[in-house]
């Protein structure tokens, strides 16, 4: 039982209800939340009133807000690749959630941007780090008529009577020595204006037809730098939330791509893939507690400042209780986020049923957080003035990010049940 020799209010943190720090962490913390403050917000604020070309184009504040952001050291490519697993587990999450606080379509461009550089490092192959080490690139999964097919690497969720999945609008084949690409992406390819190169996940030819045994696309993991003949870009994409996050279409004519240049063939592309989307679920989560905490701060400044039927909104009980019902969401979305990171870098990770489990959950509870605290504003909470309308418009777009959350829920049906039945095999 514990003893109280009077009730002071909280000690609360960045974190909230943190048990406690290391050094490192509160540094870590500390030169995050600043940069989130100092940059990442007036950024975003500035690119969401501007239209998807003008937010790429060279008087854009984007170009100089990446070079603070490579200047912080904060996403440093040669850190995280070498971070031990442990390590991983407790840094990785509080860094999100600071640059999530800040905004997340910045947040996810940073993401976006290293997922080539990454791949190249963590392959251990000299010629693809030097290659790809040091360019912004973007990661190429879904088509325009392959969005959900690509997660449903199973092939369990046809329509009735469908003889198999929708034909790819981007293919490649091998011919020799190169792999030829050709075909369009989706047009949200995240990072696609900026980028120079692109880690791509494509259904390809390797001589014995499109498919394999299940009727899924053989796939091939392929580094595709953008110099090559033959690759061009869509117009950047008008979205309605995340407009900090440019995204377009990438074309490919024929596009030759050495052999060299590939990091998983169809014996490991479906592997490859699954540890790409399982990453990218999981540093979801963890930005979008970011948003959940910082839709919480607006409405808690709010209703100290604004009065309403003669005093403070916090005066009044049902305000007070709407407002804890979205610190605890805060709170929710926090230890599930680091719970799956936890879990995925532990003994039994990773998995997709984990990572699933933090994006649906985060992202849909961080959308209720940000319209609870835009219903506590009234009118207000509407208008483009205040920073919470730009938040539910940001909340939102994660809602179909990085896989639609019906769709992972779905899978993560189907790998609970694959642990059930093994069990009873079992017995």
């Amino acid at each position: 039982m514990f003893s109280f020799s009077e009730i002071e209010p909280p000690r609360l943190g960045l974190s909230g209800l943190e048990a406690g720090l290391s050094d490192e962490e509160k540094a870590l913390q500390a030169a995050a939340h600043l940069f989130a403050m100092d940059k990442m917000r007036p950024c975003a604020a500035a690119l969401d009133r501007m239209s998807a070309e003008e937010a790429v184009s060279a008087t854009s504040p984007l170009l100089p807000y990446l070079q603070d952001l490579a200047a912080s050291g904060l996403f440093d490519l040669d850190t995280l690749a070498s971070m031990e697993p442990a390590r991983m587990t407790r840094l990785l999450p509080l860094l999100l959630e600071e640059l999530g606080y800040g905004d997340v379509g910045l947040t996810v461009l940073a993401i976006a941007l290293s997922f080539p550089a990454f791949a190249a490092k963590l392959s251990g192959n000299p010629t693809l780090v030097e290659r790809f080490g040091h360019l912004p690139g973007c990661w190429i999964v879904t088509q325009a008529e392959r969005g959900s097919d690509v997660l449903d690497m199973q092939v369990r969720e046809l329509a009735p009577k469908a003889a198999g999945q929708d034909r790819a609008n981007l293919t490649a084949r091998i011919e020799g020595d190169h792999v030829v690409l050709d075909g369009t992406s989706a047009q949200w390819m995240s990072g696609g204006p900026l980028a120079e190169c692109a880690l791509a996940y494509v259904p390809c030819d390797y001589g014995l037809g499109p498919n394999d045994e299940t009727g899924y696309p053989q796939l091939i993991g392929v580094l595709v730098p953008f110099d090559l003949p033959g690759v061009s870009k869509g117009k950047p994409q008008e979205n309605h939330g995340q407009r900090s996050l440019p995204q377009c279409a990438i074309h490919f004519d024929q596009v030759r791509v050495p052999k060299d240049y590939v990091i998983a063939d169809a014996a490991a592309c479906k592997l490859s893939l699954y540890g790409a989307l399982a990453f990218a679920s999981m540093e979801i989560a963890c930005t979008l507690t970011g948003l959940a905490r910082a839709a919480f701060d607006h409405a808690l400044s709010y209703v100290h400042e604004r009065r309403q039927g003669g005093g403070l909104l916090i005066e009044h009980q049902s305000v007070r209780l709407r407002l804890f019902d979205i610190w605890r969401k805060v709170e929710a979305c926090r230890a599930v986020a680091q719970r799956i990171v936890a879990y995925n870098y532990g003994a039994n990770g990773p998995h997709p049923l984990a990572s699933n489990t933090s994006k649906t959950f985060v992202t849909q509870t961080a959308c209720e957080a940000a319209e609870q605290a835009m219903l506590l504003m009234g009118a207000n909470g509407l208008s483009r003035d205040h920073p919470l309308e730009k938040l539910v418009r940001d909340a939102r777009a994660s809602l179909v990010e990085d896989g639609e959350n019906i769709i992972l829920a779905i899978h993560g049906g189907n790998y609970l049940s694959d642990w059930y039945r093994q069990q009873l095999n079992q017995q």
